[in-house]
């Protein structure tokens, strides 16, 4: 696959796909009882355990996938959301999988 050139903006603002990769993988690990308390509920999953997904796409996110998104509770987002970062080894699966190309480093 061909590596997308970075720009000054976010790459995440037309992506997406790591929003969108798997019902499991937005799931909380390091978040206090208080963090996950400030996420809407509508939001976390019925076991409180992770982030709410209809399919492999969290609910949170908004617009389409590859085009432009935007997460709803970018502010308030779990520990596994902050700890993927634009090119790292997660982005560039979540990417693979949604049918974009990797960033170029």
């Amino acid at each position: 696959m061909k590596a997308v050139a970075s720009t000054s903006a976010s790459p995440c603002i037309t992506c997406g796909a790591c929003c969108s990769y798997s019902a499991e993988w937005p799931r909380f690990t390091l978040e206090s009882d208080a963090a996950i308390a400030r996420l809407p509920s509508e939001f976390v999953n019925d076991g409180a355990i992770g982030m709410r997904c209809e399919g492999a796409r969290c609910c949170a996110l908004i617009g389409e996938v590859g085009v432009a998104t935007s997460c709803t509770v970018y502010e308030l987002r779990p520990d596994v959301c902050r700890e993927c970062q634009p090119g790292d080894d997660a982005c560039t699966m979540a990417r693979e999988r949604a049918g974009l190309p990797p960033l170029a480093s």
